[in-house]
């Protein structure tokens, strides 16, 4: 039996971390000449092909109402997961997409939901990134059926719409087996990042929601449990209709927290981790959505005595008329496969925090103010720092509240942060490197088992934000899901309780991305 004082998500962590000692053994051979699909194919369903729809003129459809709601939902989805590229390899071409992804493999699939619409017939909808159209493979009136896995969520009371994210596990854990949980949920929070975004350039605000009967989404969606599993649902409020102007309500619910398990031998640790995180099937549950009378808040949780502090407090950047420079660095983003080496300035930096960290300095952009996250007082963001001009060298804490940089350690850690990067030139390469973490047991504490999930949602989510701020500046940008574990808090002096959930690195290109 397990260690009782671990429960499932802290045994999973501490499996999946990668040892110098131990990286390169035992390893099973990868099979590259058959990798996983990454879309789904129906044999039966109507589709509906959104790309007429794609017209770039703002007003297109000016004068007509039945295509400009079209237009708002297809490009909604382009930006948020449709195909931006591709890249010819000796099987196929491998198509890239608009949120970013560990080894291009999207283990992510994006279902729409609706209620029933003078346009959109109630029933189920895959979105097929591949073709840019709506695969409707169910018919019938579903929606009582979210409304009760999601515990009747409020939201659901007066949107139309909803849109579900899954994960298809094999397509992420082919290549990083037991840890591509990790990836998955990283990945799944790129996604949410580009759908915040997608929704405020085509009047919709996304409600999150990660608590949900899980057997009951995977019913609702004809998924195969073994295969793949729901992870988040978004309501969309239709901002055109001031009805849907809706309230917010919490989005994330507590799960049990397993401290009893079986041996697992690898290979199974994921599935168990997320059969584990689940809620249960109950329909008599009643959960209290309103907010709680206070709300977890972020605080900046460590003030080092005698440090350099650094204001980060920044005009925000301007992303044009609306938002018509957010859309375009959507569809253009790409991950950078190499830094020059050449330093960023501070202005540039403290830039990249502010969009990232302080949503409410681009209300008068168009952008969401508040926007869902799972619960950022549990995320911690430190960053070493190699070359940024204006800011000495070292590892520094960033405070959200107090918006300001607060150095823990005075170094240069350019070849450390190749050797925690798993050998990446990314990592020795880049002007800044930004680590996510968390107090796993704290976490826990307030959230069971299931917080696993919504750490690296967040995680992921952030650095989206991160990856779209360094895009419309001009600068490099790539995410960093592989790393030394341990050795990360030891080099850097992050406090040993905060495990590394994420790494992205900041820089300048040394050549063109992909």
């Amino acid at each position: 039996m397990s260690d009782l004082t671990a429960s499932i998500a802290q045994h999973y962590h501490e499996r999946t971390k990668y040892h110098p000692e131990t990286i390169h053994a035992n390893q099973p051979a990868i099979d590259w000449n058959q990798p996983p699909l990454p879309y789904k194919e129906y044999k039966i369903g109507s589709v509906t092909d959104l790309k007429p729809y794609l017209a770039d003129e703002p007003d297109a459809f000016s004068n007509d109402p039945t295509g400009l709601w079209w237009r708002r939902l297809s490009r909604l989805l382009l930006c948020s997961y449709g195909l931006t590229g591709k890249i010819l390899t000796p099987n196929a071409p491998h198509y890239l997409r608009a949120a970013p992804s560990a080894g291009g493999l999207y283990p992510a699939e994006l279902y729409l939901i609706s209620r029933g619409t003078p346009l959109l017939p109630a029933g189920l909808y895959n979105y097929q990134a591949y073709t840019h159209s709506l695969m409707h493979f169910w018919e019938s009136d579903v929606w009582t059926k979210l409304q009760a896995a999601c515990y009747w969520h409020p939201v659901l009371e007066n949107t139309q719409l909803a849109l579900v994210t899954t994960a298809v596990f094999f397509r992420s854990a082919w290549r990083y087996r037991d840890r591509a949980y990790r990836r998955i949920c990283l990945d799944t929070g790129h996604l949410l990042g580009n759908i915040e975004m997608a929704c405020a350039l085509n009047d919709y605000r996304p409600h999150l929601i990660g608590g949900f009967m899980d057997e009951a989404m995977q019913q609702l969606l004809y998924l195969d449990a073994e295969q793949e599993g729901a992870i988040a649902v978004l309501p969309l409020a239709d901002l055109l209709e001031v009805k849907q102007n809706l309230s917010l309500a919490r989005t994330a619910l507590p799960s049990a927290t397993q401290r009893e398990y079986p041996p697992l031998s690898e290979g199974q640790i994921l599935s168990h981790l997320h059969q584990a995180t689940q809620l249960p099937l109950d329909a008599t549950a009643k959960v209290n959505w309103k907010p709680a009378a206070t709300q977890p808040q972020r605080i900046d949780k460590y003030n080092f005595p005698f440090c350099l502090k650094v204001s980060t407090v920044t005009p925000p950047i301007d992303w044009g008329d609306r938002l018509e420079q957010l859309e375009t660095t959507m569809l253009q983003r790409r991950s950078t496969r190499g830094y020059s080496g050449e330093a960023l300035t501070l202005e540039e930096l403290i830039a990249l925090l502010d969009f990232t960290y302080q949503p409410q300095h681009y209300s008068d952009q168009g952008l969401d103010a508040s926007p869902d996250y799972f619960d950022l007082s549990l995320v911690e963001t430190f960053i070493a720092v190699s070359s940024v001009m204006g800011l000495e060298e070292g590892c520094y804490y960033y405070a959200p509240k107090a918006q300001e940089l607060r150095q823990i350690r005075f170094k240069n850690f350019r070849q450390e942060l190749h050797f925690l990067c798993l050998g990446q030139a990314l990592g020795r390469d880049a002007g800044a490197v930004l680590f996510h973490t968390a107090d796993l047991k704290a976490a826990i504490a307030a959230y069971g088992d299931r917080v696993y999930r919504y750490l690296h949602l967040d995680a992921g989510h952030l650095g989206q934000r991160l990856n779209l701020a360094a895009i419309q500046l001009g600068l490099g940008v790539s995410g960093i899901a592989g790393f030394f574990d341990d050795q990360v808090n030891e080099v850097l002096g992050i406090p040993i309780d905060e495990a590394v959930l994420y790494i992205t690195t900041l820089g300048r290109s040394a050549a063109l991305s992909t």
